[in-house]
């Protein structure tokens, strides 16, 4: 799943794969320390308790010594030849029906071959009692250290198995990041041209009718173009510079429909410095105008509110108009689907967004945001 760069739709993400690259470097490097640790240590205490079981039965010399520091090197030399070939022959990638007759025959043949450089050893400091040449010894010998190689084993598939699983969560969660970071800056990237297409609109309509309030506009428009061009590098703004703009915005609008829009802003002071996403409030500004103001002969009102409370920030957009059952089950030309993924997107199930006819000439917006910013901070810059 992971490569160098990871892309989409030619959108360059290698900055949340790179960021992974230096971190399994080092990763590397300490599972490699680990592995001699564990290593040494493992084959250190099955030495310590051969000693003490050997002392409880009488069975203690400097020769029974001398055998298990030999078996003990043995099988560091033997599982770490054994751990080669499983990583060569891609053992770990297997499934647990292919692993589980492959461990144990493994186990089995690496007991024997231990057991036999055992007695080679006993040979060679004349501790080995003929009595061990008895199959039932021999067995038992080849039992126990086949037991043992079984035992590392186990230990060892279960580490990479644990580790293969957090890497592939993660690198899930990268990849997830990565779409949602695309996806976020492909929504935003579809309210710029609507928004200064209905702008231009404006203005050129003035032009001709009112120079002055066409200038006017154009000061107005560039502090808007202003604005939304730092959306381009931010994911989220403070509520009172949100505001700016949508004054901005509805003084506009008001040069164009003159006496036909009114509108209120009451704003709790708490809630200027809270963050947002940027344009969302302009978005349901503009789409309750278009949707439901520039429809009414005698126009209408725009109110827009905040209130902070209990760590919730609720923004109230109330505009006159109406809509029909059938375009608010669509959620499609009113700017509600794009704002309902990017709260989706931000601050996942903590936000909500809701559009109703609260009366039968009146439309109620309501977005509720956390005061403590975005849910996902891969999306802070």
């Amino acid at each position: 799943m992971r490569a160098n760069y990871l892309h989409i739709n030619n959108v360059d993400v290698s900055n949340y794969s790179d960021s992974t690259g230096q971190a399994e470097n080092l990763t590397r490097m300490n599972r490699k320390k680990a592995y001699w640790i564990s290593q040494i240590t493992g084959w250190s205490i099955f030495a310590i308790v051969n000693i003490i079981v050997s002392a409880s039965f009488d069975y203690f010399s400097w020769q029974r010594t001398i055998e298990l520091l030999y078996l003990c090197f043995c099988g560091i030399v033997m599982t770490h030849i054994f751990r080669d070939i499983v990583k060569k022959n891609g053992w770990l990638n297997l499934q647990p029906k292919k692993i589980i007759p492959r461990i144990l025959i493994a186990s089995v043949i690496l007991g024997v071959v231990l057991s036999f450089l055992f007695y080679i050893m006993s040979i060679g400091v004349g501790s080995l009692n003929l009595e061990h040449f008895k199959a039932a010894f021999i067995l038992a010998d080849i039992f126990r250290l086949s037991s043992t190689m079984l035992l590392w084993t186990l230990i060892y598939f279960a580490v990479h198995y644990f580790e293969n699983y957090r890497r592939v969560q993660i690198e899930s969660l990268i990849w997830e990041a990565a779409v949602k970071d695309f996806e976020l800056k492909t929504l935003k990237s579809q309210l710029n041209p609507h928004f200064m297409f209905n702008a231009l609109n404006t203005i050129r309509a003035l032009i001709g009718v009112d120079p002055k309030s066409a200038q006017t506009a154009v000061t107005k428009l560039s502090n808007i173009l202003r604005y939304s061009l730092t959306m381009e590098r931010i994911e989220t703004v403070p509520l009172g510079k949100e505001m700016q703009t949508v004054s901005d915005y509805l003084e506009l609008e008001k040069i164009r429909f003159e006496e036909r829009l009114k509108y209120k802003i009451d704003l709790d002071p708490k809630s200027l410095k809270v963050e947002i996403p940027p344009m969302m409030i302009q978005t349901l500004v503009e789409n309750g105008i278009k949707h439901g103001i520039s429809k009414r002969t005698e126009g209408g009102e725009i109110d827009i509110k905040s209130l902070v409370q209990d760590s919730m920030l609720t923004i109230k957009i109330k505009n006159n108009g109406h809509i029909n059952s059938e375009a608010l089950q669509k959620a499609k030309g009113f700017g509600i689907s794009n704002t309902k993924h990017r709260l989706n997107l931000l601050y996942g199930e903590e936000a909500s967004f809701s559009i109703i006819n609260k009366t039968e000439n009146e439309v109620l917006a309501e977005i509720v945001i956390p005061t403590g910013g975005v849910k996902n901070e891969s999306f802070n810059s």
